[in-house]
């Protein structure tokens, strides 16, 4: 009992000594030109004697550093020898005593000994660098509504707003104003020239009765998508919106055609400057996100 008592607190005195060594190393860079492997013709015998040799020194010199052993062969030479820091091979260049549960996992790459621990707890061995992230994040987006404007052209581009499927044609009319008003109720479902009074705040979520909010936000993630690809590499979309249409124009009277929606209009017949009309209507939705890239660097 007493030779058990004496032995771990060896044990201890030993692994405290050693984090000291590790923690005083920490702020300068691992120097291994004092490294010396042992030449012989039995590669066992040369593993085990150099560590022999260079008792006290990192493993991680001979091994990762210098590339002197691999970690596999280095394990196979003194696995058998391995009883944790009891001294069991006297060389003739010095004594070797066995790895530590630590250095058994680092060893084995965690097929033996203490797995996921870190190597800076591990006697003997460098501090472990650090792997810290940051965050890049850029905001895209449409921006805001705008005056009224009707470049149906910039539908669904990485800067544009997002745009519904156009509606059903609408019957020929000599008046534009009406027949834009008989195109948003052909849109909305309603055949008849009335105009179809509706709003962003009752109504926000309407896209021709049918995908409404889900639909927009459909819309939104893929154009958020394109946008983040074009910021660069890694960058991914973090979070997408969609917002009130893109014209912040609602009409009076017979132009009436709703507070913060928008609505783009084509006529199939001509180009909007005389009539006859035969009028389709679309929906917008302005759209704004946030693309995220993470950086990763290591730090001791």
């Amino acid at each position: 009992m007493p030779k058990l008592f004496a032995a771990t607190i060896a044990l201890f005195l030993l692994l405290g000594a050693g984090y000291a060594i590790i923690q005083a190393a920490r702020s300068i860079p691992w120097d291994c030109s004092d490294w010396q492997p042992f030449a012989h013709a039995d590669r066992t015998t040369a593993i085990l004697e150099s560590l022999a040799e260079n008792r006290g020194k990192t493993l991680y010199c001979g091994i990762d550093q210098s590339d002197t052993f691999s970690k596999a062969e280095t394990w196979a030479a003194g696995k058998d020898r391995n009883e944790r820091d009891d001294t069991v091979y006297f060389g003739e260049r010095g004594q070797f005593r066995g790895f530590i549960a630590a250095q058994e996992g680092w060893l084995t790459d965690g097929e033996s000994g203490i797995t996921g621990q870190s190597q800076a707890t591990i006697f003997e061995f460098p501090k472990e660098p650090r792997r810290i992230k940051r965050y890049k994040r850029v905001k895209v987006g449409s921006g805001p509504p705008i005056p009224d404007q009707s470049n149906v052209a910039t539908c669904g581009q990485i800067d544009g707003p997002l745009c519904s499927d156009w509606g059903t044609t609408a019957a020929q009319n000599n008046s534009l104003i009406l027949a834009r008003n008989l195109a948003r109720a052909e849109y909305d479902g309603r055949a008849s020239g009335a105009q179809w009074q509706r709003d962003w705040q009752t109504d926000k979520d309407h896209y021709q009765s049918g995908p409404g909010a889900a639909g927009w936000q459909q819309l939104a993630t893929e154009v958020a998508r394109r946008a983040c690809r074009a910021q660069g590499s890694g960058y991914a979309v973090a979070g997408a919106h969609f917002h009130e249409g893109h014209n912040d124009s609602p009409g009076s009277g017979v132009r009436y055609r709703g507070d913060s929606l928008g609505w783009f209009f084509r006529d199939t017949d001509g180009d909007l400057t005389t009539g006859p009309y035969t009028l389709e209507a679309q929906e917008s939705r302005t759209w704004s996100a946030t693309c995220k890239k993470t950086i990763r660097r290591a730090r001791r």
